[in-house]
């Protein structure tokens, strides 16, 4: 398993903003175009961006998903494919990126729920 630092918060913060962070990475967009993007939509249905459901929706809308049962986020790493990827967890969601975690910390030994490939 391998775990890359990578904070896309254009500000430099450590805040609750993962779901700009590891879909602006896996989409391979700015942070400030991904929160534009999932704002102008999130405010169409009446629900905030980082609302699971809203998250969900979107990713399932424009990419395949794939859910596992009792594997870790290292795990999925190691078998995943070479490409793009977001996954969810409770209460988090991460990037992985050619095998690679991006994000602001290891969550590698977090049991995934699902992911999406996105290229």
């Amino acid at each position: 398993m391998r775990y890359f630092f990578y904070n896309a918060n254009p500000k430099g913060l450590f805040t609750e903003d993962c779901v700009c962070r590891s879909i602006s990475v896996a989409e391979g967009i700015s942070w400030e175009k991904c929160h534009e993007k999932l704002s102008n939509l999130s405010r169409e249905y009446g629900t905030l961006l980082n609302n699971v459901d809203f998250v969900e929706e979107y990713l399932d809308k424009r990419y395949p998903r794939i859910c596992y049962d009792n594997m870790t986020i290292g795990e999925f790493s190691k078998i995943a494919p070479k490409g793009h990827f977001v996954a969810t967890m409770n209460g988090h969601i991460t990037a992985i990126i050619d095998n690679v975690i991006v994000d602001t910390f290891d969550c590698s030994n977090r049991i995934i729920k699902c992911c999406w490939q996105i290229m």
